[in-house]
């Protein structure tokens, strides 16, 4: 029994019914009022029957099991019955499909919308012809018989469309003046003369000068006098008709500082036009060191006739200088039969050697022929090897200009390729006009399409020209416009929407 005090007064007795639910009996007080206390029995043992259940708001929550996944992890349904404190459906197969539908299909459809917008928006690929002819023509007939110099070597080509071939061993043999070409390859190449202009002017030095007496020596040159000016044009008409070994020297000096300077700057073109056979010891081609083949020759005779002021220097039966000087051509051949040029070269130690250009008209377009003969043998109606090499040289170009002809290859309105937008859509386009080819019999020709200037349009309208039908290659190729024979659109949104890549 515990004693607790109270305050004077008068306890309340507990009613029965409390002492009945604590199973004793609590005598009555007395005395209350004398002693100024009141007795309180504290029960021994817990009452009987369960204990009153404590607020569900008041329980705190059981800690998570050591291995549970964070919420973050937890299935969605898991996580709903742990907070609604009711357990998750069973799985079944057909709840676990709806999960799933209901998880992945927003995913599915935000990156569907992306994915058509991304490719809405990409750049559509540049249209491209195709050629859908046939990818080359050939000639009928057999390869003529060329009447090729009975010693020496030679080459003869039509530039752009071909060759006819080669005679004699192509091994490396001086080519005397020839090597001139190269020298005014070079000087055209780093010091190129634009339209009517006359190029750089050059100050003609002291030695240039004093060379110009070693014509006493058999040596080709021409009178300069030091401290006075030549334009650069006049400069190479000195070398490439006149042949002038001392402006040819002085050249390389102005160029590079040195002649061995300039000599590497010739090699090392030899090297790019793919001239394999080749070597370049001086600007002037006196020395017999100086080789090369017909073939390399041919090669660099098709590159330099590209400068429109080389084909009108070579072209000249004479020139006349700025001291009032008028030199002939070596080259007699020019301009008649349409010979346009380009080098002769004669040495003792070389023989009689000539690069020539001639040109020929046929089926509307105008042909370059170019080749080299070396090493030619004094012809017999005056001994000369430069009559032997120029008369080599003729017979070839001749030649080479009879055979010369011109066929249809395809019609106007003939289909021959499509642009191809890319995407899967492809629109045909034909020829405008008459197709011909120029070559000889046994010759094969390439066909080409290619865009205009500004590439190939993504739309325009039926007959709109998309760009060119080739025939052959460089000055003399056929071009011919080519037209839609069906309007072009660009890609519609089911192409964009669908494309790989």
């Amino acid at each position: 029994m515990l004693r607790v005090p109270t305050t004077t007064g008068t306890a309340d007795a507990p009613d029965a019914a409390d002492a009945a639910d604590d199973g004793t009996t609590s005598p009555r007080a007395t005395g209350a009022a004398d002693r100024g206390t009141t007795h309180l029995r504290v029960a021994d043992k817990a009452p009987a029957g369960p204990a009153p259940a404590e607020p569900e708001a008041e329980r705190p929550a059981a800690p998570p099991a050591p291995d549970a996944p964070p919420d973050s992890a937890r299935d969605p349904l898991e996580l709903l019955a742990a907070l609604t404190n009711r357990p998750p459906p069973p799985p079944t197969p057909w709840r676990t499909a709806v999960r799933r539908f209901k998880i992945w299909t927003p995913l599915v459809l935000l990156l569907l919308i992306v994915l058509a917008v991304v490719q809405s928006v990409r750049p559509l690929p540049e249209p491209v012809l195709d050629l859908t002819a046939a990818e080359s023509y050939a000639f009928e007939g057999d390869m003529p018989e060329v009447p090729w110099p009975a010693a020496g070597q030679a080459t003869l080509s039509v530039a752009g469309l071909g060759t006819f071939g080669s005679s004699g061993e192509q091994e490396p043999i001086p080519i005397a003046s020839v090597a001139k070409v190269m020298t005014a390859y070079v000087i055209l190449r780093d010091h190129p003369i634009e339209g009517d202009g006359t190029g750089a002017e050059i100050t003609v030095d002291q030695l240039a000068e004093d060379e110009a007496a070693l014509s006493e020596q058999n040596e080709s040159t021409v009178v300069v006098r030091a401290g006075s000016t030549i334009t650069q044009e006049e400069a190479l008409q000195a070398i490439m008709i006149a042949s002038a070994n001392n402006v040819a020297r002085l050249l390389a000096r102005w160029d590079a500082g040195s002649e061995e300077a300039f000599v590497e700057k010739m090699n090392e073109a030899a090297a790019e036009l793919g001239m394999d056979d080749t070597t370049y010891t001086d600007p002037s081609g006196l020395m017999a060191e100086t080789v090369s083949t017909s073939e390399d020759q041919t090669r660099l005779a098709q590159a330099v006739m590209e400068y429109p002021v080389f084909r009108d220097i070579v072209i000249l039966p004479e020139y006349t200088d700025s001291l009032g000087v008028t030199h002939p051509n070596w080259n007699h051949l020019v301009p008649l039969g349409g010979v346009v040029g380009i080098k002769t070269g004669t040495t003792t130690a070389a023989g009689g050697n000539l690069m020539f250009a001639a040109r020929q008209e046929v089926g509307g377009t105008s042909q370059l022929i170019v080749g080299a003969v070396l090493g030619q043998p004094p012809h017999p109606s005056d001994n000369s090897i430069l009559t032997g090499a120029r008369e080599s040289g003729r017979a070839l170009m001749t030649f080479a200009q009879e055979q010369l002809r011109a066929e249809t290859v395809l019609a106007a309105g003939d289909v021959v390729g499509e642009v191809d937008d890319g995407l899967g859509g492809r629109t045909p386009v034909t020829v405008t006009e008459d197709v011909q080819a120029v070559g000889w019999p046994g010759l094969e020709v390439g066909i080409e399409l290619n865009g205009g200037d500004e590439g190939v349009p993504s739309s325009a309208d039926a007959g709109a020209e998309v760009g060119q039908l080739t025939v052959g290659d460089g000055p003399g190729q056929v071009v011919v416009p080519l037209a839609l024979e069906e309007a072009l659109a660009e890609p519609g949104f089911s192409a964009r929407l669908t494309r790989i890549g």
